[in-house]
């Protein structure tokens, strides 16, 4: 017998809709990237990232709890730390009273519960805006010398209390230098979230003008992914699994859905998608000018990281969303 196939009947009503959904978005699967700053009661917004500001430490306390009753449970902090402060060996990375680690003794003492995610990379402390050393000379980026100055910004960010770090400096090794380092100092707990493959994508442009951090000199595509580049994501996986990462992050994620795919088919552990400034940008300038539906490419871009296998979105539409969901 010839039985036609009627697929629509599957889509004929919103609770049927509802009940055959293949994958869901909660406000758990967000962590909400937030910037700080140095001041107090200060919200400087940034231009190119409506809805954002860099915030001083007792307004990100604020903001933290408005996500956490939202159901958003995990924050990334980003510092953005007067050029004074910063230097060629990027030692403000590992001063523990610097910006970064005063804001997470903060929120912990205010919201013990949440989950506070930090970014290890030496950019935002680099008076040469890159996430390593460099070599005065020859201008290269030293991986060694980086690794060891990634180490001391883990521990002490261990120590201030970040539950996650999030290596995004691409050099190699330095997940297993980094887990080493903490199981030595009792952080057996501190999860690391790889930046396992992160491109030199254009996305970025506006979080580098967020914090100020772009390079001075050159660019990073020494250590930064190729963006033709598929199966080196692979290779990358494969490393950070085994020098022990608990989690693996593809950054961007809207240009490298791809990725994020072979990713989930490759590894059993968690993945995660980092919904970058550029790509959020795209879309609150689009709806500003009423060429789209900004709620509604917001969720659908959102879904489409669970359904190419992201377990974890890191994204600035964390609070908007969140919103949505709760209804």
């Amino acid at each position: 017998m010839n039985i036609p196939q009627r697929p629509r009947r599957n889509r004929s009503s919103e609770a049927l809709r509802s009940m055959v959904r293949e994958n869901q978005l909660t406000a758990t699967d967000f962590i909400a990237p937030l910037f700080v700053r140095e001041g107090k009661a200060e919200r400087t917004a940034i231009t190119s990232m409506p809805g954002h500001a860099r915030l001083s430490i007792d307004e990100l306390v604020k903001e933290a709890r408005e996500l956490f009753s939202l159901g958003v449970r995990t924050v990334a902090l980003f510092p953005a730390i007067d050029d004074a402060k910063k230097t060629s060996d990027a030692r403000e990375a590992w001063n523990p009273d610097n910006l970064n680690l005063r804001a997470a003794r903060a929120m912990k003492e205010a919201l013990p519960d949440l989950l506070l995610m930090g970014d290890i990379a030496l950019d935002p402390y680099s008076s040469d805006g890159h996430d390593g050393i460099v070599d005065p000379k020859s201008g290269e980026i030293l991986n060694d010398a980086s690794i060891e100055a990634l180490i001391k910004q883990s521990i002490a960010s261990a120590k201030a209390g970040f539950d996650i770090l999030g290596p995004s400096d691409m050099m190699d090794g330095r997940v297993g230098a980094m887990r080493s380092a903490l199981d030595g100092e009792g952080f057996e707990r501190t999860l690391i979230m790889s930046y396992t493959a992160k491109y030199a994508s254009a996305f970025y442009g506006p979080f580098r003008d967020a914090l100020a951090s772009a390079p001075k000199k050159g660019d990073k595509k020494t250590y930064q992914m190729d963006p033709a580049n598929g199966r080196e994501a692979l290779r990358e996986a494969a490393l950070d699994e085994a020098e022990g990462a608990d989690i693996l992050m593809v950054k961007p994620g809207l240009p490298y859905l791809d990725v994020i795919y072979r990713l989930r088919q490759a590894s059993t552990l968690p993945i995660a998608a980092y919904n970058v400034s550029g790509e959020y940008a795209m879309v609150k300038a689009a709806a500003e000018k009423g060429w789209i539906d900004g709620d509604k490419v917001m969720m659908e871009v959102l879904t489409s990281f669970k359904r190419a296998g992201a377990d974890i979105v890191l994204t600035y539409f964390a609070k908007d969303a969140a919103r949505l969901l709760r209804g």
